[in-house]
Parts: C-alpha cells; sequence; structure tokens
C-alpha cells in the first residue's frame, strides 16, 4: 500500500450545471415577486368628459364617493395636510398635481381643493377623467 501518492484524477465538480440551475431559481423569483405585488390604489369611476391627454408623473390627490382625500391614493389625509403636502411635493419637484374625483364625490370638495390648490401657489392643477363617448 502505497501512501501519499495520486491513485488518478478524481471526481470533478461540474460548474455550468449549477450555474444553469441558479440563474432559474432567480428567474423563477423574480417572476414570482412581481406577480404577487400588490396594487395600492383606490377604484374610482371617474366622470366622462372629452380633455387632452397628459403623460408622466404628477402628484395624485384622490376623492372619494365619500368625500375623503387621498394623497397618491393611499393616504387619507384631512383636506388642509392634502393641499399643503401636494403643494409642497409639487412645488419642490415641479410636477402638476392631478384631481381624481369620483363621479359620486360633490363637486364643491372637489372645487374647493382646486382652489385650495391654486392659492397655495400650484398653476398646474387639472382633472383626471375618463374620455367621452
Amino acid at each position: 500500500m502505497r501512501l501519499g501518492e495520486d491513485e488518478g484524477p478524481g471526481a470533478r465538480l461540474e460548474m455550468t450545471p449549477i450555474m444553469d440551475v441558479v440563474f432559474l431559481l432567480i428567474v423563477f423569483f423574480v417572476y414570482a415577486f412581481l406577480s404577487m405585488t400588490v396594487q395600492r390604489g383606490l377604484r374610482v369611476e371617474l366622470p366622462r368628459a372629452d380633455g387632452a391627454v397628459t403623460h408622466g408623473d404628477s402628484v395624485q390627490l384622490v376623492l372619494t364617493p365619500a368625500d375623503e382625500i387621498l394623497l397618491d391614493g393611499r393616504t387619507p389625509m384631512p383636506a388642509p395636510a392634502a393641499v399643503e403636502a401636494a403643494a409642497l411635493r409639487a412645488k419642490t419637484l415641479g410636477l402638476p398635481v392631478v384631481i381624481r374625483a369620483d363621479r359620486q364625490a360633490h363637486a364643491g370638495p372637489a372645487l374647493e381643493l382646486m382652489a385650495a390648490l391654486r392659492a397655495e401657489g400650484v398653476n398646474k392643477v387639472t382633472y383626471q377623467v375618463e374620455k367621452g363617448k
């Protein structure tokens, strides 16, 4: 019996199949993560009208049928706080403010919201509507 000598080539560990499996696992988890994301928004039934199409980022204020105001569709706030936060964000980032008022919401709070934004110095305020038929 000889000690200390190699008995020939030993077992080799092939890396290519391992890398393929790791890549497939990464792809699987990325797709699973993207399909499980929850869209946190409030479904609002918009009024119908003709208007210009706007694209790009904006600060969104949602007016629910119960006349609640939500900043970016997520955070319910009292009207003065929502106006102040939206105006600050619009001025800082240079974005327009879009008011998404539900069809069942009252016109008074929507117009007061627009007037308060204008009083805060926000010049780009629009209402989001559904294309008229």
